[in-house]
């Protein structure tokens, strides 16, 4: 193998000894470590993206003109006004008076401005059937949602006096309100659910309240310890609400594996009969050193985020990473040190028949950690007896799940895609869209010019105006609405195709390519990006397409480094990559023929969505690529382990397996537990990130670490410790797995001990 001797130290075991030896001070660094970075934290304020960074091109440009010009655009809020009966039209004078009944209504409330009757913009549609009192909600656009409820009453006591009429109101300040009322407790619930699953697991697994306690209290305390310092760095790097829900996902999920890990080894080293001390010392030299490795090819993996120039996705690696990065600190430190001051009180609390002392007294024959898992000794059995036929059936069933992923269509998902028929003003979105062609979410001009009353301007405006209607981007109406004192105007094109992303991105090219060209295009000084909804998604697809490849390179080639010199083998780095890719592809599958295809969509509540969200392969396979590594460092560590005192490949194989089934099990239940609860959410956003989150944690613990991995390293044999002559001047960082030297006579700090 090239390395017949290793240290005994090393930076988990010096970690863990230390906190050993200095408990009192280990707890104390810790807890004051959490209290400073929560008070910095809070003292210092977090900054969030501002919209002009969230992306680049276009969108960035109109953002930035109306930032620096200092306009603060309004919520914009409309009122369908629309004959239930086909006959009724908006010259009938009874729908004549309801347009005034709105008009005078909403004005009443105080909360409005700039409302204008459909007779003046001609803002009917053209079948004559309906019409839209336009309006701006007062105040500040982000907080519209908290200010627009009089005026949804007010609607609503006008739909009262006209039985006959449709009368609903939509908007950016409706939906805001619809959608914090309908979906944020939804998410409360969601994120608060995930810590009493997580602990119900650990008392299943541990069978004990307080050992089953350490991790949740460990992953809760990192994620606060981040929380602080995402206030701080939030002045360098901006973060947003998003990338704090996926801290708390990421940061409970890593941290209760990596207590895990370290408490299982613990207590099973206690179990085979070493005293306290040296059960510490053996599980800071192996699961310590694992979740080292793990714990820095995770945030590797988080920092591939960094590379797509999307602030949004800057944030969420960011936070990521730094949450990943300080349990695994607090899982080699502070941990140790609790174990040492609780000794045998870890575990008080034992729960009747879930305690493995419990089945003792029952008289029920407790399998050793040598002997592990029944059910995975049997599968090894089969598995390492025909590891060829393993490795192709194994591998076939992955790739089959992995075939839809070849068609996969991504998009920003609409209103009604991403609801479905699940809130009422879905279905008002949809009769605004089917009346007016991309009404509910026009395309924004945002033009600039050095005098925006100047002659030509006018003219060019003008102009745009026509010919956005007569290209066959928009039906109209087009409105203009003039900012004199900036010298900036904004043009809202409803464009053709509505709530189909496709057709509406070929009317926005449209725009962009000929109409804007010949129009404002000719004007000297003139800026005219255009933003909006559809041109947002357009442009974040565009930038995310162009992240992808130096994002997966990135998170590859270093994931491949990290394994190379923590394994000092060309053939795991190789093949840890490989089953990654293969976990990540299976996940991308599935998602694909569920949300996609709409294959058993009914059971997740997803029919009718036919398309991933844009940004969730990407932001998969970053999460999954990091988080696959917990487990496969933990059973090839455990593996190498075994190789290194003396077994053959296959028993190593087998030994290092089964004696981890039952943590990874258990870790990987939480892991499909927490993600699970997302995928019971009613965005399909949320549930698809849920879904392919679950299924694919759930194929990496099952079918990746119990058939392939072994198969693959059965098939190997030897050549699974291959390293290159050349590779040899690599560092050495396959310390601290020397489990009978921890608990001999205490070795001197660097020496080398025969394995």
């Amino acid at each position: 193998m090239g390395n017949g001797d290793i240290r005994v130290r090393g930076i988990a075991a010096r970690a863990g000894g230390w906190s050993a030896r200095h408990r009192w001070a280990a707890v104390g660094i810790w807890v004051l470590f959490v209290v400073l970075a929560m008070g910095l934290g809070s003292a210092a304020g977090r900054v969030d993206v501002k919209e002009s960074d969230q992306l680049k091109g276009e969108t960035h440009t109109a953002a930035k003109i109306i930032e620096d010009s200092g306009i603060k655009a309004p919520a914009g809020e409309s009122v369908l006004i629309q004959g239930k009966d086909a006959n009724v039209k908006a010259t009938d004078a009874d729908f004549r008076a309801a347009v005034t009944a709105v008009v005078k209504a909403v004005e009443g409330t105080g909360k409005v401005t700039d409302v204008t009757s459909p007779y003046d913009t001609k803002t009917i549609s053209r079948d004559g059937r309906s019409a839209l009192v336009q309006f701006d909600m007062r105040g500040d656009a982000d907080t519209a949602g908290d200010r627009v409820e009089p005026v949804l009453n007010a609607v609503k006591g006008v739909q009262k006096d006209h039985a006959g009429l449709r009368i609903e109101e939509i908007g950016g300040a409706s939906m805001q309100k619809t959608f914090s009322d309908a979906f944020g407790d939804d998410f409360k619930k969601a994120e608060y659910s995930a810590v009493p699953v997580a602990l119900g697991i650990l008392l299943i697994a541990f069978g004990a309240l307080v050992a089953a306690l350490l991790p949740v209290a460990l992953a809760l305390t990192a994620i606060m310890a981040t929380m602080g310092l995402m206030g701080i760095v939030s002045h360098l790097q901006p973060m947003s609400d998003t990338a704090n829900s996926v801290m708390l996902l990421v940061g409970l999920a890593v941290g209760v594996d990596y207590c895990l890990f370290y408490l299982r080894r613990e207590r099973e080293e206690r179990e085979a009969g070493r005293d306290a001390g040296a059960a510490l010392r053996i599980a800071a030299a192996t699961s310590g050193r694992a979740i080292v490795v793990s714990g820095v090819t995770v945030c590797v993996a988080m920092a591939g985020m960094l590379f797509t120039g999307l602030a949004e996705f800057e944030a969420m690696g960011l936070a990521s990473l730094m949450v990943v990065a300080v349990a695994m600190v607090g899982s080699v430190t502070v941990l140790p040190a609790l174990l040492s001051l609780l000794g045998e009180r870890v575990e008080k609390g034992r729960l009747p028949f879930l305690h493995p002392d419990k089945r003792r007294a029952r008289g029920k024959r407790v399998r050793s950690a040598e002997e592990g898992s029944r059910f995975w000794s049997a599968v090894l059995r089969v598995v390492l007896a025909k590891p060829a036929v393993s490795l192709v059936v194994a591998a076939g069933a992955l790739l089959a799940i992995a075939a839809p992923a070849l068609g996969m269509k991504t998009q920003q998902l609409t209103l009604d895609k991403e609801f479905g028929n699940s809130l009422a003003i879905v279905g008002t979105y949809n009769r605004v869209n089917d009346a007016f062609p991309g009404g509910s979410e026009p395309a924004e001009v945002v033009v600039k010019a050095h005098d925006i009353n100047a002659a030509d301007v006018k003219a060019a405006l003008a102009d745009f105006r026509t010919q956005a209607i007569s290209s066959g981007a928009s039906r109209g109406p087009v409105d203009i609405k003039v900012h004199a004192a900036q010298n900036v105007a904004f043009v809202y094109v409803p464009l053709v195709g509505g709530s189909d992303q496709d057709k509406a991105e070929k009317s926005l090219q449209l725009l962009r390519d000929k109409v804007r060209p010949a129009t404002l295009g000719k004007v000297d000084g003139v800026q005219a990006p255009i933003t909006g909804q559809v041109a947002g998604s357009h442009d974040f697809s565009d930038q995310l397409l162009g992240s992808v490849a130096p994002v997966f390179a990135f998170v590859v080639v270093f994931a491949f480094l990290l394994m190379l010199l923590s394994f000092r083998s060309l053939t795991i780095a190789i093949t840890s990559i490989v089953l990654n890719l293969l976990s990540v592809a299976a996940a991308y599958g599935i998602l694909v023929a569920v949300f996609q295809h709409g294959w058993g969509a009914s059971l997740v509540g997803a029919e009718g969505v036919g398309a991933i969200i844009t940004w969730l392969p990407l932001f998969l396979f970053v999460i999954l690529f990091g988080l696959s590594m917990d487990y496969h460092v933990f059973v090839v560590s455990r593996i190498r382990e075994a190789r290194l005192r003396g077994r053959d490949t296959k028993d190593a194989i087998r030994h290092g397996v089964v004696t981890t089934a039952g943590v990874v099990t258990s870790a990987a239940v939480i892991m499909v537990a927490v993600f699970a609860i997302f995928g019971t959410l009613s965005m399909q956003s949320m549930k698809q990130m849920g879904v392919g989150l679950a299924a694919a944690v759930l194929i990496d613990a099952t079918i990746i670490r119990g058939v392939l991995l072994p198969a693959v390293m059965a098939l190997l044999g030897e050549r699974n410790w291959y390293l290159p002559k050349w590779l040899n001047r690599l560092p050495d960082f396959t310390h601290d797995e020397s489990p009978e030297a921890a608990s001999g006579p205490p070795a001197v700090e660097g020496e080398k001990v025969g394995v």
